[in-house]
């Protein structure tokens, strides 16, 4: 059983990598779908900096960004980007789906909500759905 607290530092953790993530997208994505990158990378760094918080309120020390990471697969036009932001949101949004679960009170309301916000862009940048984001299989 995860921890209010672990699963908080594991969302943090997402959002870092997402906030890094968003910025090899906006990089490559370009014309129409700049600003939905611009408006999603905002998004990851507002939630980031309120988890940061959130673990703070929850006794912990925040989980530092990385300096780099490891991309999923190669990133090198447009189409790339777009399976990339998607990859980013469904990661985050298990992250999240974690917390949920995790959660009690109004820190499982805040993950609630950010969990909808990136299924919701994952719907966007992927143009398909699952029935239960957030909640992938477990071992």
């Amino acid at each position: 059983m995860t921890t209010e607290l672990d699963a908080a530092q594991a969302a943090l953790a997402a959002e870092h990598a997402a906030v890094y993530g968003y910025g090899v997208v906006g990089g490559r994505v370009g014309g129409a779908r700049e600003a939905e990158a611009r408006q999603a990378y905002d998004a990851h760094r507002a939630r980031r900096d309120a988890l940061s918080r959130t673990v703070t309120d929850l006794g912990g020390k925040p989980v530092a960004a990385a300096a780099g990471y490891e991309l999923p697969f190669a990133v090198t036009d447009a189409a790339g980007a777009v399976r990339l932001a998607a990859f980013l949101e469904d990661r985050v949004a298990g992250a999240y789906g974690d917390l949920v679960r995790a959660a009690t009170g109004a820190v499982r309301g805040d993950a609630a909500a950010g969990l909808r916000e990136a299924a919701v862009r994952a719907v966007r940048w992927s143009g398909g759905s699952v029935p239960f984001p957030g909640l992938a299989e477990r071992d």
